[in-house]
């Protein structure tokens, strides 16, 4: 059997252009496809290969509980004090962070309560 990789993470989201707008900047990403789901609107925001599939049904999705069953999405960026700036001109506040071998890392939570961790490398 060969290797595999996350093709995709589907989220749901209370306004999929807030978010798109967030990972186009934060990871030089491009919409590569929108339209009708499932009684609601996607948006797939990424790269050739992999992407998020943001999604949003327009019911209210307050009970959400963070880590049920989601825990965080790990983002990797060349430049973390670029990204943290991106995220805070977003009205996001990076937390958590640290270095450790083999690189450096800050989590933020986005206005659906979702918490991703950004990593660098470098």
């Amino acid at each position: 059997m060969g290797t595999g990789q996350i093709e995709h993470v589907n989220l749901t989201v209370t306004d999929i252009e807030r978010s798109a707008a967030l990972f186009e900047q934060l990871l030089g990403w491009h919409q590569r496809w929108r339209g009708a789901a499932r009684g609601g609107e996607t948006i797939h925001v990424g790269e050739d290969v992999t992407y998020l599939a943001l999604y949003t049904d327009r019911q209210d999705h307050a009970g959400q509980q963070k880590g049920r069953p989601l825990n965080h999405v790990g983002l990797l960026v060349d430049d973390l004090v670029a990204a943290k700036a991106v995220v805070e001109a977003h009205g996001l506040t990076p937390f958590g962070y640290g270095d450790y071998a083999p690189g450096q890392r800050f989590y933020f939570f986005d206005w659906d309560g979702i918490e991703f961790e950004v990593v660098s490398y470098n």
